[in-house]
């Protein structure tokens, strides 16, 4: 019975094998992990599904392979296992596909496996294609029906879609019809290599999956989403002096009370003020969608790259409960443990480097996020009274991007004050244990 690399969700069309955790003449149950995969998000377990005995391993560690691809092969495997239950989540959140390998025999040829497999072919979707296909054969103007899928199935990938549009350009040609200037939207050619060798020493280490999904995401959102910054300062004396009142409690219950722990809670309560704050356009359907859920994604730096793994109902949650989920997506995050549905779903973004140093920064909103609060390092400073005194006071910089075509400058200005107030106004009773 063949095993291979089941869908791996929305975002993720391949991965690179990090360790591989069976032998050759193993015997493994259906729940087991036989391989770690990493992909752009996460490092995850892939499950034989079937029980069985390792008859052959087809993929060694450093391999890069893709949906479909046949991980090893299992001798006197029994029925397909049922699927694990998916861990139940709001039902405004869509799940992603499990980890689990496809137990039928598929055939496949070497380029089988360059795009995820699409679950649905029906008319309203067109033919298979990847999310990443589709959004851009939308941006482009582009009826993927048009299109020959060179894939199993008639699936579409990116050379298809290239060499569609190679051919719309010969025949544009050959009318002797103008050949229309390159669309933001169409991806630009590749620079040419420099060997940069000739000026000196140099060395060279692969572009992670990691980092390629970050630049992937951030050329993105900066090329196709027109995003403004709002800044501000938050005086968090008084915060600062609270949190050092309450640490000792907090770290009883072995959490850490951190000013991103104060920040969640701020945020999802000026984003229920102002709710366009967390909500998303639909540029195919032209609407805004209005979450009515609160889940904020909260970047962290890793040794590998930036990742923002999601707190889910950040308003429903009490203090100790965030500080607490903070400190275990972090380091699951450092240790490239997070599972895909941990990266999904997000509303808003929060991205901390107080604890780096800096000031004031543009964070570049995670699409189809609308917006990403960026805070600095609080820093002691001259302040003036209303009464004219002057005294030493800590303030944070904070800046607010924000997409543009659905929030305009004057709900910016109305949201960040709210930030600032919810910053110097904190509760106490919000961060009393029990609370």
């Amino acid at each position: 019975m063949d095993i291979r690399l089941p869908n791996l969700g929305e975002g993720a069309d391949s991965g690179v094998v990090v360790s591989i955790l069976v032998s050759e003449g193993d015997a493994v149950a259906a729940d087991q992990n036989v391989i770690e995969l990493e992909t752009g998000k996460a490092v995850a377990g892939i499950p034989a599904g079937r029980s069985g005995r390792v008859e052959k391993i087809m993929v060694k560690v450093g391999d890069k392979i893709t949906p479909g691809t046949l991980i090893l092969t299992l001798a006197g495997s029994d029925a397909p296992a049922a699927a694990a239950p998916v861990a139940s989540r709001p039902p405004a959140v869509r799940q992603t596909a499990p980890l689990q390998p496809v137990a039928q025999p598929v055939q496949t040829t070497e380029t089988d496996a360059q795009e995820p497999v699409v679950e649905s072919t029906s008319e309203a979707f067109g033919p298979p294609a990847s999310p990443t296909i589709r959004k851009l054969a939308r941006d482009l103007g582009i009826d993927l029906r048009q299109v020959r899928g060179s894939q199993h199935g008639g699936r579409i990938v990116m050379e298809d879609l290239r060499r569609y549009i190679q051919g719309l350009m010969r025949a544009a040609q050959a009318a002797g019809a103008p050949v229309a200037a390159r669309s933001p939207a169409t991806p630009a050619a590749a620079p040419p290599s420099v060997d940069f060798s000739q000026w000196g020493a140099v060395s060279r280490k692969p572009f992670s999956p990691l980092r390629q999904v970050i630049a992937r995401r951030m050329q993105e959102s900066v090329t196709t989403i027109p995003q403004v910054t709002q800044f501000d300062e938050a005086d968090i004396t008084a915060l600062l002096e609270l949190r050092k009142k309450f640490e000792p409690a907090y770290a009883q219950k072995g959490a850490r009370l951190t000013l991103t722990c104060f920040a969640l809670r701020v945020v999802a309560d000026a984003l229920k003020q102002f709710p366009i704050f967390n909500a998303s356009l639909d540029t195919a359907a032209q609407e805004i969608v209005f979450k009515e859920y609160i889940h904020i994604s909260v970047a962290v730096d890793t040794e590998a790259g930036l990742v923002a793994p999601v707190i889910r109902d950040v308003d429903r949650k009490s203090l100790l409960e965030l500080a607490l989920e903070l400190a275990l997506l972090a380091s699951k995050a450092r240790e490239r443990k997070l599972a895909p549905a941990e990266l999904e779903g997000g509303s808003f973004t929060i991205s901390n480097q107080g604890g780096i140093g800096g000031g004031f920064f543009t964070p570049i909103v995670n699409p189809p996020q609308a917006a990403i609060l960026g805070l600095g390092q609080g820093s002691r400073k001259a302040v003036v009274r209303p009464d004219g005194a002057i005294e030493p006071r800590i303030l944070m910089p904070m800046g607010l991007s924000y997409d543009h075509r659905l929030i305009d400058g004057a709900s910016a200005a109305r949201f960040i004050v709210a930030l600032r107030q919810g910053f110097e106004n904190f509760p106490e009773e919000l961060i009393k244990i029990g609370a």
